[in-house]
């Protein structure tokens, strides 16, 4: 599968701006591009102002991601600001190119800022099906927690959007790798860069590592986008030869 990581700066709290901006670096994309990751929040920022920029799932923007992976035939991926039954969600979004739509909420909402406070968590994993590939789709503060993140799914691709700040961006690297190796999976992270709108400072280091924890696309800190090819078989030949996962403990989570 050919995909595409988008590592750009975000216009705080214009989902057209930043729509418009993104629909610029697609447009250059290789036509045989298949899968398409933007950050989290990535028609916003990582904003704690909801009613700003809050849309529905028949808004501007998520209109947008299915014309976007119709015309482009290639799945497209990200966050953004959902509001739903009187509530705000940090929801990810995953659109195939037919227009499909399945999304997962953000179940560990980021407390140091207050998004719990602001935010709806979600409950629910999200593992898609998409070329014959299982997909497991997380959010940024998701990382820190492993025992969500395991691969009882038997998951091939882990996947975190993200609005991960300089000052931590240690942790980040290296949760990422330790997400690899630990899930026997591929993993992507995708960060944003730049500055937000309360002056925090972003440096990317998106990244896609190999089950075994080797960068395929190294953490970099440019606006950039990062195309690779990750290879199936390469999944299934890494867990025959180790069957760690054989080993894991089993557990329930509530």
């Amino acid at each position: 599968m050919k995909i595409a990581l988008i590592q750009s700066a975000l216009v705080w709290e214009q989902p057209e701006a930043n729509r418009n901006q993104f629909d610029e670096k697609i447009s250059n994309l290789p036509l045989d591009i298949e899968l398409i990751v933007l950050p989290e929040m990535f028609s916003s920022g990582f904003t704690m102002n909801p009613k700003n920029v809050a849309e529905t799932m028949t808004g501007d923007t998520v209109q947008w991601m299915q014309k976007t992976a119709k015309f482009h035939n290639s799945a497209l991926t990200g966050s953004l600001v959902i509001t739903e039954n009187g509530n705000f969600y940090n929801r990810l979004v995953f659109v195939f190119p037919s227009g499909e739509i399945q999304f997962y909420d953000k179940r560990h909402l980021f407390t140091l800022a207050g998004e719990e406070k602001i935010y709806t968590a979600g409950k629910q994993k999200l593992t898609v099906n998409y070329l014959g590939w299982k997909i497991c789709l997380l959010v940024c503060y998701d990382l820190r927690f492993p025992v969500f993140s395991r691969n009882v799914e038997n998951y091939d691709l882990l996947i975190y959007v993200a609005n991960w700040p300089e000052t931590r961006i240690l942790a980040w690297d290296s949760l990422l790798r330790a997400r690899a190796i630990e899930n026997l999976s591929y993993t992507i992270g995708v960060n944003r860069i730049g500055e937000d709108g309360n002056k925090l400072p972003y440096n990317g280091h998106s990244q896609l590592i190999t089950p075994l924890g080797q960068y395929l696309v190294e953490p970099q800190e440019t606006e950039a986008v990062f195309i690779v090819e990750i290879d199936l078989e390469l999944v299934q030949n890494t867990r025959k030869k180790f069957n760690f996962l054989n080993d894991a403990d089993t557990f329930e989570i509530y």
